[in-house]
């Protein structure tokens, strides 16, 4: 089979989407697949997965994000590939160009929905531009056969604003790289001897530094005695992230790969997550692969992935005296903490990638099968001026 990725964020980017490109692109290529990446250009030298052909279009730099902008290459490449299938990740301007681009040239599709668009305008009070915004995400995915989203949140979303042709579909973790027995490899130790006493309890972050991950509502934890908060991961709110940390004991490490990140999350005793425009939550999955306790907002994705109680402690949005109560009642109960990360290890057990990128191959298989090319219609044409 041969499959054409359309992306809006690829490597040396990191974040969920380039994650998962990623992790299905190995799969199809270790299945024996075809695989083609188009990705926004990026500057400098970048690294170009194993057995994969990535061909990258201009863009402009947003918030440090590079933006891929449509561009004729994306139907001509579509044209020469011919592939079987469109994989359109977390599409906007790129992404929407290919798969209207794939209707035109009756190549079957399939769109993950992966990150929250309407929920920038309505966090930047941007009023009517949140409407539009959800316009928009709907006029992009019913451009595509068929919609993968990660939680039941989203489902919902889509579905109330008119978006047809919907399916759940989740992501997987990488079950051998994020696991508890890594708290005791050598190089874990050592990396927590250097940034904490032996009596801290650890409070990890791992994602984007950006304002709709809101780590800065970090600051809450001043004063909470035996702590050391550890943020791995970069971005355009680093600073105010490390101004907000002011007065707290933390280590800022940057962004992590491989097995340097695994032993970040080795070296955690809690994982907290402070975003409130999660689609899904990979971190979240990542933790609890690695035995830890979770704490996030009871909203969106980690709806889906935490259980209240079993396997991490939910809070109120916004409710950051409810962070501060989950934090220091993990902190001060270590059996509860052992408890909850077996809970968490338990329940990614059957989520690793090979399973979760075979089921991304049978919906593959069922737009291929069945899905009747629906025509264009004049007003999504309207947004393809607009974007």
């Amino acid at each position: 089979m041969r499959v054409a990725i359309v992306t809006e964020s690829f490597l040396p980017t990191l974040n969920g989407v380039t994650t998962s490109v990623l992790r299905v692109s190995e799969h199809l290529v270790a299945r024996g697949h075809e695989v083609m990446v188009i990705a926004p250009q990026v500057s400098g030298t970048t690294e170009t997965p194993t057995g994969v052909t990535v061909h990258r279009v201009p863009s402009f730099a947003y918030r440090e994000f590079p933006v891929g902008l449509p561009h004729p290459m994306v139907s001509s490449l579509l044209e020469q590939f011919r592939p079987d299938v469109l994989h359109a990740a977390s599409p906007f301007l790129l992404g929407y160009q290919a798969l209207l681009a794939a209707r035109r040239l009756s190549i079957p599709s399939v769109a993950i929905f992966q990150t929250d668009v309407a929920g920038y305008a309505k966090r930047n009070s941007l009023g009517a531009a949140e409407q539009f915004a959800w316009w928009v995400v709907t006029q992009i995915h019913n451009a595509a056969d068929l919609t993968l989203v990660p939680s039941k949140t989203s489902l919902q979303q889509l579905r109330e604003c008119g978006v047809s042709n919907l399916a759940p579909w989740g992501r997987g973790v990488d079950l051998r790289g994020f696991h508890p027995d890594h708290r005791f490899d050598p190089e874990t130790v050592a990396f927590r001897r250097r940034i904490a006493k032996a009596t801290d309890t650890v409070i990890g972050y791992v994602g984007r530094l950006a304002p709709e991950k809101s780590v800065e509502r970090l600051k809450v934890l001043r004063g909470v005695k035996g702590i050391h908060v550890v943020v791995v991961g970069d971005g355009p709110s680093q600073d105010t992230v490390k101004k907000a940390l002011a007065g707290i004991p933390h280590t800022m490490t940057g962004a992590l790969r491989g097995e340097a990140l695994q032993r970040a999350y080795a070296s955690f005793d809690v994982f907290v997550h402070t975003g409130e425009e999660e689609t899904f939550g990979q971190t979240l999955q990542e933790a609890h692969a690695s035995g830890l306790p979770v704490v996030a907002p009871a909203v969106g994705g980690p709806l889906d992935l935490i259980d209240d109680g079993v396997d991490g402690l939910l809070y109120t949005a916004g409710h950051d005296d409810e962070l501060l109560d989950a934090v220091v009642t993990l902190q001060g109960n270590q059996p509860l903490r052992i408890r909850m990360g077996e809970a968490g290890r338990r329940k990614v057990l059957a989520r690793d990638w090979s399973t979760v990128c075979d089921d991304l191959v049978g919906r593959y298989h069922q737009v291929m099968r069945g899905a009747t090319v629906k025509p264009l219609r004049r007003e999504k044409n309207k947004v393809a001026k607009v974007a």
